[in-house]
């Protein structure tokens, strides 16, 4: 593919990092500083991660020849997000880019990604393994369908459309990417820095890149826990913003808990011989608490727009509402002739729905994620990061 041109001149920072890749290090930022050009000039961030081979010793005589290079060091092994972190913070260019030092990817190919960023098309440029007709290596299947596995989930909570989530090749606008607290500090940085991104509403663009990977004799590292850990991130950073058919269903489980605890506890009240009136509402009490306490834990995020008073003043107001609805269309199936147990049941249904509504629009109110809107332009955005 012939490359894309760059219409004008440039500064782009690439972090680099490094955790005992000393057989490639050397190699791979000689190809970086290929791409350096008369349109384009370099920032390599180099960030040894407690590198415990010769990476460390390689990166100073790297610093030492060339001036565009920098070196920052970890004193011990962090993990990939927490030395990406720390080169975040030192960027100086326009642009900033991820380049392993694994030479699993080409350097080369940044050139083309720059274009939307240049061009004003885009906040944030992917580069995808399996859009590229170029040449990629064959290697593990089960590492393929886990990163498609991973990409589809992760599609699903942020309503982005991509195709390679976990893609190393992610290229931001610097204010972007420096507006952006990471906390991941292994690979859980991909999911994490794509929830975030969606988040924002930026225009993302993705192109497709070539990809020679490495198996783990030659030192690849990622594993399977990692593989875990990037699902939790997807469901952590994403459920407070997720579409609302995802946000319905993991509500399904924390109202079908709580639906299942105000049955139990009315079921012991009203045999302790506590009356309908009695149980019914001291059953939805107690339940109302466990579902608000499993709300702001697992899906929607605490205090996301009131202060804590008024959001437990709407949290109660909602709860009123839906109590009263559970009281009367309980009474009223349990005057029809219906079991306590179909009654109680018949009412937390109702319960259930008009609960996930209340919360989600009027106690718990949050934009959701998704793709770029035109509201949402790229420079009030940096304005607005800017001021944080």
């Amino acid at each position: 593919m012939k490359d894309l041109e760059i219409k004008k001149a440039v500064k782009l920072t690439v972090v680099i990092p490094c955790y005992n890749e000393e057989r490639t290090l050397q190699e791979c930022v000689r190809k970086v500083l290929e791409i350096e050009d008369k349109d384009l000039s370099l920032e390599i961030i180099i960030v040894d991660d407690g590198s415990e081979d010769g990476s460390l010793q390689i990166a100073q005589s790297l610093e030492s020849q060339y001036p565009q290079i920098v070196l920052v060091h970890h004193d011990k092994n962090r993990g990939k997000g927490a030395a990406l972190r720390t080169g975040f913070q030192s960027a100086t260019g326009e642009f900033v880019a991820i380049q392993d030092a694994d030479l699993e990817y080409n350097p080369m190919e940044l050139k083309n990604l720059l274009v939307p960023l240049i061009n004003n098309e885009a906040e944030v440029v992917l580069g995808s393994r399996f859009l590229s007709a170029g040449a990629h290596r064959v290697l593990y299947f089960w590492h393929y369908l886990g990163n498609r596995f991973l990409t589809f989930v992760s599609n699903m909570f942020t309503d982005l459309n991509l195709t390679d989530m976990e893609t190393c090749y992610k290229v931001f606008r610097r204010e972007i990417i420096q507006s952006i607290e990471i906390k991941e500090n292994r690979f859980g940085f991909e999911p994490e820095i794509v929830a975030k991104i969606a988040q924002m509403r930026l225009r993302i663009y993705e192109m497709g890149i070539s990809y020679r990977g490495r198996t783990y004799e030659e030192g690849k590292k990622i594993v399977a826990i990692d593989g875990i850990r990037a699902l939790y991130c997807i469901f952590h950073y994403n459920a407070a913003k997720a579409p609302l058919p995802i946000q319905f269903l993991i509500y399904l489980f924390i109202g079908g808990f709580s639906a299942l605890a105000n049955i139990v506890i009315f079921l012991i009240l009203f045999a302790l011989g506590l009356g309908i009136n009695v149980s019914t509402a001291a059953a939805f009490i107690l339940a109302a608490i466990i579902n608000y306490l499993l709300c702001i834990s697992l899906l929607f995020r605490h205090k996301a727009r009131w202060n804590s008073v008024t959001e437990l003043l709407m949290y109660f107001v909602v709860v009123c509402l839906v109590g009263i609805l559970d009281f009367f269309s309980t009474k009223l199936l349990f005057a029809m002739g219906v079991s306590p147990l179909l009654a109680k049941s018949g009412g937390c249904i109702f319960g259930l729905i008009f609960n996930f509504l209340g919360r989600r629009y009027f106690v718990f109110p949050e934009t959701p994620s998704g793709p770029w809107k035109p509201q949402v332009n790229s420079n009030r955005t940096m304005r607005r990061m800017r001021v944080k």
